[in-house]
């Protein structure tokens, strides 16, 4: 058991690493865009995810009254740049494989604490739980690494007409999912390389005359 300190804090790490990841995917906000044209965009944001573009307009039909609108992507839609359909693929394959990892993670932090001495199986299992980990993290870097990319840049994306968004915005910033993602990438990359570092203890039985 007091060898596998870091092997415990791999897993806590993964865990909240996988958390975020989740959250990452899950929130709306990759790319912040302010746009000119406030006639539909009532607030002049709009915030372009990896599944769906959403910003706040104000209804005709009732003068004050704001709602959130939402257009979700097609998968047909040859319009929606490349690093969005990456980024889908990509963070579903990290929250899947940084779940094996925990999941092997697990197993061999219970045959340790149990008193399983199983030596090439606990050795096995934490090797296999840290190359998962550190694939989910390189999973995450890509598709947040390649938006921060087209933000710095300022890159414009021709939605379909029945979206409401400009192709270009007058400036775009990046969204609270991309911190989030990197966060994600650290505790997942530490996570694998704590879990690689596991050796198990050689015991010496003393002889004695």
């Amino acid at each position: 058991v007091s060898s596998s300190h870091l092997q415990l804090a791999a897993f806590a790490l993964g865990t909240v690493g996988w958390i975020l990841c989740t959250v990452s995917m899950g929130t709306v906000e990759w790319r912040v865009w302010h746009v000119d044209n406030t006639t539909i965009i009532s607030s002049g944001i709009a915030w372009v995810g990896i599944w769906k573009v959403c910003f706040i307009s104000y209804l005709q039909v009732s003068p004050g009254y704001k709602e959130q609108s939402c257009h979700k992507f097609s998968g047909y839609d040859s319009s929606i740049p490349a690093e969005i359909y990456a980024a889908q693929g990509l963070l579903l394959i990290a929250m899947f494989t940084s779940l094996l990892g925990l999941t092997a993670t697990i197993f061999a932090l219970r045959n340790i604490y149990m008193g399983i001495t199983h030596k090439t199986l606990i050795t096995r299992f934490f090797l296999v739980g840290g190359c998962f980990y550190i694939f989910a993290g390189l999973c995450v870097l890509i598709p947040v690494s390649w938006n921060f990319y087209s933000v710095a840049h300022n890159q414009s994306i021709a939605f379909p007409p029945s979206y409401y968004m400009p192709s270009s915005p007058v400036a775009q910033e990046v969204g609270a999912a991309i911190p989030v993602g990197i966060v994600a990438v650290i505790l997942l990359l530490l996570s694998g390389i704590f879990s690689l570092l596991y050796r198990f203890p050689v015991t010496t039985n003393a002889i004695t005359k």
